[in-house]
């Protein structure tokens, strides 16, 4: 009976073994693409997807000045990380070989020999240093739009092969409108005519989710199925690539939105996930059976409470319901706890911004991801590249808060190497101010001079972002048509020390409210599309009001270009008095000073109050409309008139 069990046992082995030696085994992809040599980190994290790629024996090259340090297998078969060390390569093409059973590699032709599978890898010579790569700065204007929403290019495709299920259909507010990279390409000298410095493009990688049931699409960009490719439907690598190096030869900037908070469901991490923990709280799609729907399951969606990250007290309940859930069901919420899984993402930032040439990130949902992990890559980035620069969205109301996160704050135990953070302070003082009258204390513009007094707080208030609206927010305008108080949002944003950011379309004063749906405030640039019947990018495909809007815009824009009173100078603000609330920024002898009367009837600006500032100057000019003022007389304001004196 022994033997019979040995002998059947010895048959099953044997059998296990020839069907093992039978499995095929493929590469089919390897991210990144390619590298670059040269870099301060000489490590390189390869992943390589493949059926059954974790079964090959090892992984090894030849190429001078390459070493394999290791190789690790994850939990699922399908999935090999290759770690390699860089230190004394030179550019050119290595070959990696994978040793184990004889396969062939799909979509390619690999020289197969024996039990070996080989794939050409490329290392890439960089362009420049990445001490060369200059961010933006508060000289900037950055100019946030949304390639789907902006303009069309020349040569459009409604349908691109191969995408899971979507429609084009520029009457429904959350669907695919048809707006591209070549789009914003070939509107570029309007950027230069308005005046602004800086484009930041919500995401522009490929988002392969298919449109829902209820008429929803990932056009916004925010859920990413693969971190090296652009979405076909805005264009390629390329378009990308040609796009900035355009903006460049035209003196604008380009500014890449990630997020490694989360992916988009249909990325193949979350069909096959590389480890249990490579997401958190991954269970629950077990009992959803593979599917984004959460009903009945354990899902746990985040709570958007983004206090416990940084409240002394925060109980772990609360902390691990802010970074762990997830942010819908539809994102999948990376585990940046997980080295190998920071690392991947550390090294797509870096392959971004020396493939596309890109002059800053700014990063989605900032403190919902792990913050220990984030610092790492901010250090890392900053180690690479030191004048380059990052912003973090940072969506909680209370300076003390986003101070906090800024890189060297006193405020946190531990360093987050954030230069820059988004000042939601100001947003939110200013959505509420511009509804009041300015009284003695507390109303109308007290508040955005409440806000700035705690500027102190912040290592560095010349690294922090303010804008007046932007595609989370409702539209400054709301509903309604508002100019006059829009000019005083405008006023302020270009002349404190901020680094400003304009939201698409507020220059014509596009309106719009999210009590509906994100799409009524992400509405079409009228004349980026085909078929329009006005064209906002032309003076004579504007209305009147939108005209004069623009031109007082692009007069402010170009006056701030440049201009070292409001990048260098030394900023004063006054208590608001009289209901008018006034700035002043100095610089080697020249001084400018925002004069804004907060509220709707006519006030006077008691000009003796404001002698520390004014000195001896008898005599400005508002560079808003050319006129001269009377500095050595109070000045009489028409109802939320603005001016801009400079002298």
């Amino acid at each position: 009976m022994r033997k019979l069990l040995l002998v059947t046992a010895i048959l099953m082995a044997n059998v296990m073994m020839m069907n093992a030696a039978k499995q095929k085994v493929t590469v089919d992809r390897v991210d990144p693409t390619d590298w670059y040599v040269g870099m301060k980190n000489p490590s390189l994290q390869l992943m390589v997807y493949g059926k059954n790629i974790a079964s090959v024996t090892d992984v090894t090259t030849d190429y001078p000045g390459v070493v394999v340090d290791s190789i690790v297998r994850l939990e699922s078969p399908n999935y090999l990380l290759v770690y390699l060390n860089l230190c004394d390569a030179q550019p050119g093409t290595m070959t990696l070989t994978f040793n184990g059973q004889r396969s062939k590699v799909e979509g390619q032709k690999p020289k197969a020999k024996g039990q070996q599978l080989t794939v050409n890898y490329k290392l890439k010579q960089r362009e420049m240093a990445g001490s060369k790569r200059m961010g933006f700065t508060n000289a900037d204007v950055l100019y946030m739009l949304m390639p789907d929403r902006f303009a069309q290019g020349a040569g459009h495709n409604p349908q691109v092969p191969g995408m899971r299920a979507y429609r084009e259909d520029r009457t429904a507010p959350s669907l695919r409108h048809g707006g591209d990279l070549n789009g914003i390409r070939e509107h570029l000298d309007y950027f230069n005519e308005l005046g602004v410095t800086a484009l930041w493009l919500t995401p522009v990688l490929e988002n392969d989710s298919p449109d829902d049931e209820r008429g929803y699409s990932t056009y916004h960009g925010y859920a990413t199925t693969d971190y090296y490719r652009v979405d076909p439907r805005f264009g390629t690598n390329d378009d990308y690539r040609h796009l900035c190096d355009e903006a460049h030869a035209k003196g604008l900037k380009v500014v890449m939105d990630m997020i490694f908070n989360h992916s988009g469901f249909e990325h193949p991490w979350t069909q096959d996930m590389p480890t249990k923990d490579w997401l958190n709280l991954p269970d629950w799609l077990k009992e959803s059976q593979g599917t984004s729907n959460p009903t009945g399951t354990s899902f746990q969606q985040t709570s958007y409470k983004l206090t416990p990250v940084k409240d002394p007290y925060a109980s772990q309940v609360d902390l691990s319901e802010t970074v762990d859930g997830w942010f819908v069901p539809t994102m999948p919420d990376l585990n940046q706890r997980n080295p190998h899984v920071m690392t991947y993402l550390i090294q797509n930032s870096k392959w971004w911004i020396e493939t596309i040439g890109i002059d800053g990130i700014r990063m989605d949902t900032y403190p919902y991801a792990d913050a220990k992990a984030m610092a790492r890559w901010m250090k890392e980035l900053d180690e690479e590249y030191p004048n380059f620069n990052t912003v973090g969205e940072t969506w909680v109301t209370e300076p003390a808060y986003t101070a906090a996160w800024q890189k060297g704050s006193r405020l946190s135990k531990d360093n987050s190497y954030l230069k820059t953070v988004m000042d939601f302070s100001f947003f939110d003082k200013l959505s509420q101010a511009k509804n009041e009258e300015t009284d003695a204390w507390w109303q109308g513009l007290n508040r955005l001079y409440n806000s700035f007094v705690y500027d102190y707080l912040y290592e560095d208030p010349d690294h922090v972002m303010a804008f007046v609206d932007n595609h989370d927010t409702d539209r400054f305008l709301g509903n309604g048509r508002d100019s006059l108080m829009l000019r005083q949002a405008l006023a302020l944003l270009m002349t404190v020390r901020r680094i400003p950011q304009m939201y698409y379309g507020t220059e014509i004063m596009m309106n719009g409210t999210k009590e509906v749906t994100d799409g009524n405030v992400r509405k079409d640039f009228p004349g980026g599309f085909p078929g329009d019947r006005n064209n906002a990018f032309t003076r004579e495909g504007r209305t009147e009001a939108q005209q004069q809007m623009w031109q007082w815009t692009s007069r402010l824009l170009h006056w701030r270009k440049g201009n070292e009173v409001i990048t260098k100078g030394t900023m004063t603000q006054f208590i608001p008095f009289n209901g008018i609330y006034v700035i002043a920024r100095q610089y080697r002898g020249r001084t400018s000073l925002t004069v804004l009367n907060g509220t709707t009837r006519p006030a006077t600006m008691q000009v003796a109050r404001y002698a520390e500032v004014i000195g001896a100057a008898t005599r400005a000019r508002d560079i808003l409309t050319g006129r001269y003022y009377d500095l050595s007389a109070d000045l009489q304001l028409r109802p939320r008139q603005s001016l801009i004196l400079e002298y």
